[in-house]
């Protein structure tokens, strides 16, 4: 009954703050009407930065009670039934948000590097400017200017490309706490690695973000910004590091997670301290009318370019998890950055084609770096014989003990409350129709069981490598 007054309570407040949201939407239409008709320039302007504030404290609080009630609701329901299936649905939807988000950061990274790398600066140009560009979209032509610094007037409506960065970092570190960090002992440790506390996991995790920042920036701070190879070589040796870093101390899946959450902060960073104090710097010289330190804008693209470059391995990461030839190699952290170095190498690429550039080489060995990998971790033929026939009774055994706990139409696992992509060993028929998948996971890469949590026996893991080499038989 206790908890029926809280969730009143939140929900009274909620609904307040969705009122108050309202008033404040209804507000400056009517005032930006008046504002644009009675108000000098400076006083529009402060007008809209307190507005601006005010709707951002009231969002804050919206955002905050939305997360009181949800964590209320988790303490209710924590060991119960339900605690699996909120989770999951938890998951999956920071997870839209997180990849909506990233879509429209990535595509904004890549549109605006495409259009410094394509933009005419030699044609026509008035003095003012840096360079233009004609295009044609959705049945429309439009014309882009670049000013070399500022235009004489800063318009009031200016756009900010920003929140895309903040809200695809935070949607990702909430899906990290949600996938990982809630579920530490199952996800994030693997004992076999390194046998560490769940909270021990989580500081090394937030804290490794934490370091590589101020590594990174440091590095940015000194001569090697100005020489894009070293800088280049510099950062590759870093990050792989952390690739290497991670895969000692975390299980592989997460590993991957980590590295890819590590350069995410790394992207996010770079426009939170950089790029956008960089552009408030820009506008408030531009309003006014005092000099502009050059070197801002160009540290702040360059830092951009950065990000750029950073998309496509981060995209990898994304997707990573879903293929156990990847991060379930011997040598994973290498694995994962010759991946990042590859996929780079074509960032790198298209970026000169946009710029006009010829370049032989680059595609080539990037595309063979990638191939290489999947030479690498090809599975090596196992020509070992199995003595003795292994009867379908034999393997069965071990799937009810090693994999039933979440293969199963009734799982009994304490996170999953649902077979895990819908693939369930109850009865000889479901498990012969997976051969191929189990080979993969629980005899070549050994990805499966999760942490090997049930404790599966390499001689276990023999026994159905010879089954399903005999045939697979049912008898």
């Amino acid at each position: 009954m206790g908890y029926f007054f809280i969730y009143l309570f939140a929900g009274l407040i909620l609904l307040f703050l969705i009122y108050l949201t309202y008033k404040f939407e209804s507000i400056f239409k009517h005032n930006k009407e008046v504002a644009e008709k009675d108000f000098s320039e400076s006083e529009k302007e402060r007008w809209k930065d307190k507005l601006n504030y005010a709707k951002g404290f009231v969002y804050f609080g919206i955002v905050f009670t939305i997360i009181a009630i949800l964590f209320i609701f988790y303490t209710q329901i924590e060991g119960s039934v339900y605690e699996g299936h909120f989770r999951e649905w938890l998951n999956i939807a920071i997870r839209l948000m997180h990849i909506t988000f990233g879509i429209a950061w990535i595509g904004a990274s890549f549109y605006f590097v495409f259009l410094e790398n394509s933009l005419n600066r030699t044609k026509g140009l008035r003095d003012e400017l840096a360079g233009n560009l004609w295009a044609v979209h959705g049945g429309g032509f439009y014309y882009l200017e670049k000013y070399k610094t500022a235009p004489k007037v800063i318009p009031s409506d200016l756009h900010w490309f920003k929140y895309e960065a903040y809200f695809t970092w935070l949607t990702g570190f909430a899906l990290l706490f949600v996938v990982y960090y809630l579920n530490a002992k199952a996800f994030l440790i693997d004992p076999n690695i390194l046998d560490i506390s769940p909270t021990a996991g989580v500081a090394i995790g937030i804290g490794s973000f934490v370091i590589a920042w101020f590594i990174y920036d440091l590095i940015c701070k000194t001569p090697l910004i100005k020489s894009g190879i070293w800088l280049a070589i510099v950062g590759f040796v870093l990050t792989t590091f952390f690739a290497w870093f991670y895969c000692q101390v975390f299980s592989s899946r997460a590993a991957y997670i980590h590295f890819g959450a590590m350069i995410g902060t790394l992207m996010a960073a770079n426009v939170f301290f950089i790029i956008i104090p960089a552009q408030k710097a820009m506008v408030k010289a531009g309003k006014n009318k005092t000099p502009l330190d050059p070197s801002l804008g160009k540290h702040a693209g360059l830092r951009s370019l950065h990000n750029n470059y950073f998309t496509l391995p981060v995209l990898f990461v994304m997707i990573s998890n879903h293929f156990p030839s990847t991060f379930g190699h011997e040598y994973q952290w290498a694995v994962l950055a010759a991946i990042s170095l590859g996929t780079a190498g074509i960032k790198h690429y298209l970026n000169l084609k946009e710029q006009g550039q010829l370049s032989v080489m680059v595609l080539p060995i990037s595309i063979l770096i990638l191939l290489g990998v999947a030479f690498v971790t090809a599975p090596k033929s196992n020509t070992d014989e199995c003595n003795t026939e292994v009867s379908f009774a034999q393997v069965y055994t071990i799937f009810t003990e090693r994999c039933n706990t979440c293969h199963s139409s009734k799982p009994t696992d304490e996170v999953w409350t649902a077979p895990p992509n819908g693939v369930v060993y109850d009865t000889p028929e479901d498990i012969a129709n997976m051969t191929d998948k189990i080979m993969q996971r629980v005899v070549v890469t050994k990805t499966m069981p999760q942490n090997n949590q049930t404790g599966m026996t390499p001689e276990e893991r023999e026994l159905i490598r010879c089954w399903i080499n005999q045939g697979a038989s049912l008898k």
